[in-house]
């Protein structure tokens, strides 16, 4: 398996040397650089290319969430996970709304930050319900002519009440008793069909179809 090339982002000298000791003890991820600044992570990251920003939310000039917007703007491929020492949700909507991928408070144990950064790498990072719910909530809806029909198939419906509920790939494949792999390409065929990019959509989706209560 080749390995997640990261940058760190943190106008802290202490937590970027905490932040790379974590992802140092996981084979899976490579620090390739460092920068303490949302104007440094824009300068660096094209001769870098990482695959993953971690990206301090509060820092001197440019904060994390307008140097995420630009980075998407200009990357779209990179993923961007806000950092935080916070956990005021209204940052998580702010961050959501600029393009990051995901949301990492600072004072989570290293496993926890190995699971979740391992999931945002493939696109299977899990939602709460709770956070499902309030994402929604405070998310624009989607426009009517998606919520009056539906192209997807029971299963395919299925497997979204699933993903709004917060549940990973592993999760369904389990619940459900198919393969992960399996998993995988309905969430790829559902996505195309409701011309949808990621997960956050695909709960939000569910909860205007009513399916958010669905076993």
């Amino acid at each position: 398996m080749s390995t997640f090339r990261v940058m760190i982002i943190d106008d802290s000298e202490m937590a970027r040397e905490g932040i790379r000791m974590i992802l140092e003890s996981d084979p899976f991820f490579e620090v390739v650089a460092e920068g303490s600044s949302g104007e440094e992570a824009i300068a660096i990251s094209e001769r870098w290319m990482p695959d993953l920003i971690l990206m301090d939310i509060q820092m001197p000039g440019m904060g994390g969430l307008e140097a995420t917007k630009c980075l998407k703007d200009k990357f779209p491929y990179v993923k961007v996970v806000m950092l935080t020492a916070s956990d005021d949700i209204a940052h998580l909507f702010d961050a959501l709304k600029k393009g990051a991928q995901g949301y990492l408070l600072k004072n989570l144990n290293s496993e926890a930050w190995h699971e979740y950064l391992r999931a945002i790498a493939v696109d299977e990072a899990p939602m709460t319900r709770e956070l499902a719910f309030r994402i929604l909530k405070e998310l624009s809806p989607i426009g009517s002519d998606a919520a009056q029909s539906s192209p997807l198939t029971g299963r395919e419906r299925e497997i979204l009440g699933q993903v709004a509920k917060g549940m990973s790939n592993r999760d369904i494949s389990s619940k459900l008793d198919i393969s992960e792999h399996t998993v995988k390409n309905h969430l790829r065929n559902i996505l195309q069909k409701l011309h949808l990019e990621n997960r956050v959509q695909l709960a939000r989706y569910a909860y205007e179809q009513s399916w958010m209560g669905r076993r």
